[in-house]
């Protein structure tokens, strides 16, 4: 069941929204878009062109990891890092709308590293290490989760849902939580959420993960939600129900799914006719919505005025900050 969370602990308002996206599964989809700025400007493009709001919006954190040695990064890194500082202001800002919250970490490595340190490019931080108790590269990365933690914890306290989603793309190898192997980003998110649900109590989360390959999954009683990320051809709108029909094949159980991530946005009049149930999609920042190579603006446009579509003025009250 979508409705039932993993986490037997997880607050009123998780329920909440856990219970809607059972009732809107194949009746329609959550709008969705990544920000990355404080000036989201992302948004302000998609209400000029539709006049209104996505129903998600994802935030980034990946200034927040403890980790960042700005003093010998190169300008792209420093750049990055200075433009999203801030991003938790924007979504305190989402959660007095009413809008669903999702979280993106492009976690640095809690030891080592370079330049962007999320990486394996950039960091010989070796995650199998990490799940060794007593290790340094483990006694890091505690140290990093609490401080995340701690971020995390006044939206607990204020009762505002979190459709989080750590260790993303769980199954490539270019992050530094996947350098070796999916199995490894699987315990690393078990761990993960042992340490949030029992030692942080952090029962705001939804847990949502990002992988379509079942040998990796993490299993039914460490997450709500199973996502994946798609980059499709420029205006390759449809329904994507191969990603679909891939992904649901990580178990047998009847778990609600999402594009995570999604370079195009989907095509709602496929998605009836194919019976696609996508719970949300999140299109990536920057150019994927600012200018037209990879969505036209009419495309977005026609989404998010069809009846399929959930927008924020859609949105019903799921949550509310205390």
């Amino acid at each position: 069941m979508i409705s039932t969370p993993c986490n037997q602990n997880a607050i009123e308002e998780v329920r909440n929204v856990m219970e809607y996206l059972e009732k809107l599964e194949g009746k329609g989809i959550l709008t969705g878009q990544h920000t990355q700025t404080l000036a989201q400007e992302e948004l302000e493009k998609i209400e000029e062109v539709t006049g209104k709001l996505p129903a998600v919006c994802g935030f980034e954190l990946l200034a927040y990891s403890p980790n960042i040695k700005l003093e010998t990064a190169n300008e792209a890194c420093i750049t990055e890092v200075e433009q999203n500082r801030g991003t938790l202001e924007k979504a305190w800002e989402w959660a007095r709308k009413g809008g669903l919250i999702t979280f993106t970490w492009h976690w640095f490595s809690p030891l080592g590293g370079k330049d962007k340190a999320f990486y394996s490019e950039n960091t010989d931080f070796d995650p199998r290490e990490a799940l060794k108790e007593g290790t340094p590269e483990h006694e890091a990365m505690c140290k990093d989760l609490d401080h995340m933690a701690s971020l995390l914890q006044p939206f607990c306290d204020k009762h505002v849902p979190i459709l989080w989603r750590p260790f993303h793309e769980a199954d490539g190898a270019w992050f530094w939580w996947g350098s070796k192997g999916v199995e490894i980003a699987k315990e690393l998110f078990k761990f993960m959420y042992r340490y949030y649900t029992q030692k942080h109590h952090l029962d705001n989360l939804i847990w949502v993960w990002n992988a379509p390959v079942a040998e990796g999954y993490v299993g039914d009683e460490y997450c709500d939600i199973i996502s994946r990320d798609i980059y499709p051809p420029e205006h390759a709108y449809g329904a994507f129900r191969d990603k679909y029909e891939e992904l649901i094949q990580i178990t047998p159980s009847a778990k609600g799914t999402a594009l995570a991530e999604t370079g195009i946005i989907p095509d709602a009049d496929e998605l009836i006719k194919t019976g696609t149930p996508w719970l949300w999609y999140m299109t990536w920042s920057k150019d994927f919505v600012m200018i037209e190579k990879f969505n036209e603006f009419a495309a977005l446009n026609r989404l998010y005025q069809h009846e399929y579509a959930i927008t924020l003025d859609k949105l019903p009250k799921l949550y509310e900050v205390k």
